[in-house]
């Protein structure tokens, strides 16, 4: 019987399976109780087969009552589905909606939609529906609506899983994005959307020394190399949301990076690491970060290539890092200056000792290891787009499965993921043991003061 159909504890409403098993007990005792005293049931039936019949009955009860449960769950499940399949339906009809307001409420839920389950069987009937709509509010929406459209489509191309159709899609849609890119005039919040919207599609869905590829990575160049210092070695001033469109072309560029093969990333090298360099006196803390995440990932491509790749002045490199790991100037926010000083003193580690802390990242009952620059970029890449349904995807996207290489996807039945989860007594258990402990060492702690002092 379903849960939802239960009534309060302790009730036995006439009919219910528990007034029936209480039935069945009262009638046991009673027969019991009879040959007991020297009484014979009409059926002559001895006590421990009338209560093996008892407790058979009571077997069979509880095993019709759990199919009905899993039945209803089943039920339950697919009527869900039904219901959101609805819902992602409406959202697409209101992409089409005269209503700005409507057309942005319809991208944020399907925003949300993408990011935390997987739709691919839903989406691969409707890709070229859902992509009509997203063109239309990329060319004739405001700053918003394109900065939100151009976020979907991304998430679409990862859903669609990097096959013929993302690439179809990317190839319909290039086009558009790049004239807001290039756009001086259109929103920045667009403009930096549609960075990411470029350098994730076009890692998801295009091979490697593909034209696209090579497309892809001179328009980012031409947006964050206005950046680079002039001739006289000058950082050239920031405009309003400059740094900002600057770093996510930046990220965008040096996730593509990851996919370039060795001729060509020496030619990198050779071209950008002294003009990043310079970028590391930037006034944004922001591109500052980014600026040190593409240095250390390109030195790290360089030593993949050759072991004996040194990059040139690093004297000068490391006594730039060194500044911003210690930077303690106080016209900038305390946030920022500690998200500073704990990413550049992980870069200059790096370039230093050629050591890489690593991260493990968890997600069901797997985990992958963040074991390097390039894998932080690509992980760090989906995160941003994907949020906190990054670790749903990595669990049963087979896209990012391939990417960090985790295979298919491990599909645990209801018994092993409930045997898996701590209970809330194991869990106040082991909060209560911490919580001893940590008394105890703050006692020993305040002992040690008193006997100083």
């Amino acid at each position: 019987m379903p849960r939802s159909r239960k009534g309060k504890r302790g009730s036995s409403k006439p009919g219910s399976l528990r007034q029936e098993v209480l039935q069945l007990q009262l009638s046991t005792k009673a027969s019991l109780k009879g040959v007991k005293n020297g009484m014979k049931g009409e059926s002559g039936a001895s006590d421990d087969e009338f209560t093996s019949d008892v407790l058979s009955h009571y077997s069979s009860a509880s095993e019709n009552a759990s199919v009905m449960e899993e039945g209803s769950e089943q039920v339950d499940e697919l009527t869900a589905q039904e219901e959101t399949e609805d819902k992602l339906k409406q959202c697409i009809d209101n992409l089409m909606d005269k209503s700005a307001k409507t057309r942005l409420a319809a991208l944020e839920s399907l925003r949300q939609a993408f990011s935390s389950r997987l739709l691919y069987e839903f989406l691969t009937e409707r890709r070229l529906t859902v992509s009509d709509c997203l063109e239309r509010s990329l060319k004739k929406g405001s700053g918003e609506e394109q900065a939100a459209a151009a976020t979907v489509f991304t998430l679409l191309c990862i859903q669609l899983g990097g096959g013929d159709e993302a690439e179809e899609g990317f190839k319909m849609l290039l086009p558009i994005l790049t004239t807001i890119l290039i756009d001086n005039s259109a929103s920045i919040a667009a403009r930096q959307s549609c960075a990411r919207a470029l350098g994730m599609c076009c890692y998801v869905s295009t091979a490697e020394e593909g034209e696209d590829l090579n497309k892809t990575l001179a328009l980012l160049e031409s947006i964050f190399t206005s950046s680079y210092p002039n001739r006289e070695g000058t950082l050239p001033t920031a405009k309003p949301g400059g740094p900002g469109l600057h770093g996510a072309a930046l990220h965008a560029w040096s996730l593509l990076v990851t996919l370039c093969p060795a001729s060509r990333i020496t030619v990198l090298l050779d071209h950008h690491l002294p003009k990043l360099q310079a970028c590391l006196q930037s006034s944004d803390v922001n591109y500052r970060i980014a600026v040190g995440e593409t240095i250390a990932l390109l030195v790290e491509l360089g030593r993949e290539i050759d072991e004996e790749f040194e990059v040139e002045d690093s004297d000068g490199l490391c006594e730039s890092l060194k500044g911003l790991a210690t930077d303690g100037n106080k016209h900038r926010a305390k946030n920022d200056r500690r998200k500073q000083r704990s990413i550049f003193r992980e870069v200059l580690h790096y370039i230093e000792n050629e050591d890489f802390t690593d991260e493990k990242i968890r997600f069901g009952v797997e985990s992958v290891y963040i074991d390097s620059w390039v894998r932080r970029r690509i992980y760090d890449a989906f995160k941003e787009i994907l949020e906190s349904g990054v670790r749903h995807h990595l669990q049963f996207n087979q896209l990012l499965r391939d990417i960090f290489g985790l295979g298919a996807p491990i599909i645990l039945d209801a018994a092993t993921s409930k045997a898996n989860k701590i209970s809330r007594f194991e869990k106040h258990l082991f909060n209560s043991a911490a919580f001893k402990a940590r008394t105890k060492q703050r006692s020993k702690v305040r002992d040690k003061r008193a006997d100083v002092m």
